[in-house]
């Protein structure tokens, strides 16, 4: 992973598609702004994270990210599906479980976006300690991404923890 860290991109809040189905791709029209994104409902669903990492996989594709020309692009493209199995089972082990997850990409940066109705606030275990079992999820999405947080809407129950990774070159 680089040491440089460009700006990420602000992907923003899209809603839902028009047609009610929780999914939406949101395409790069000439002159638009928007980035695309894509949305999974997870409330109700289950086998939580592979469906996460499967949705992922199919948005890489779409976005030209995979099947990858080379090792470092295919690095790339594992790490992205790392941190959404990262960010989806933390919400399942501490945050009462995911409800949806968001990924878009502007071209340079691609977004991730986990919310639950969790309380907690994430963090990366301190001391890391690599040889105990446990705690090494926010560890691993501290080191693979450009930048991660946790986004609270006022007067709202839970959060959006979200992180940024860098679109291969």
């Amino acid at each position: 992973m680089s040491t440089t860290r460009p700006q990420p991109g602000d992907l923003g809040r899209e809603p839902s598609d028009a047609r009610g189905n929780g999914t939406s791709a949101v395409p790069r029209t000439p002159g638009s702004a928007r980035p695309p994104v894509r949305c999974l409902p997870l409330a109700s669903a289950s086998g939580i994270v592979p469906l996460a990492r499967d949705f992922t996989r199919q948005a890489l594709y779409d976005w030209g990210w995979l099947p990858a020309a080379t090792a470092d692009r295919r690095a790339a493209a594992e790490d992205v599906l790392l941190v959404v199995s990262e960010l989806v089972t933390n919400a399942c082990l501490h945050a009462e479980g995911p409800d949806e997850l968001r990924v878009g990409c502007d071209g340079k940066v691609l977004r991730l976006e986990v919310t639950d109705h969790g309380a907690g606030q994430p963090a990366p275990r301190t001391p890391h300690r690599a040889g105990r079992p446990g705690g090494h999820g926010m560890f691993i999405v501290q080191r693979l991404c450009l930048d991660w947080g946790v986004q609270r809407t006022p007067g709202a129950p839970g959060k959006t923890v979200w992180a940024e990774l860098a679109a291969p070159s």
